[in-house]
């Protein structure tokens, strides 16, 4: 799954941080939380950026540390100035929000 990048005005490259956020891998399952779709969305007002995320499940161990995985990661993007991350409940991961591959390396079929 893709996330939805919105961009109000000129700012930071939505690719850079697609290409960021693919490099956060969720240490538990060795993939990255894109391909793992848990990145919903990801909004860029000038040097901003707000990404809403979930993880996989509520009680997860590493919930501050992929967090901080993410904040730290697109901070080093050209023109971000600041970064606000947002774990949201809804909607619920299911895995069906993963990726071909992620579900392949999952053992889902």
């Amino acid at each position: 799954m893709t996330p939805n990048v919105h961009a109000v005005g000129p700012g930071v490259d939505p690719e850079a941080l697609l290409t960021a956020l693919g490099e956060v891998v969720d240490p538990e399952l060795g993939i990255d939380i894109l391909n793992l779709g848990l990145v919903c969305t990801v909004e860029v007002a000038g040097e901003a950026v707000a990404v809403e995320m979930t993880l996989t499940t509520p009680g997860c161990p590493l919930h501050a540390s992929i967090a901080d995985a993410v904040e730290s990661r697109v901070a080093r993007v050209e023109g971000v100035g600041t970064v606000d991350v947002m774990v949201v409940w809804d909607p619920p991961w299911t895995p069906e929000s993963t990726s071909e591959r992620a579900r392949r390396a999952l053992g889902f079929r």
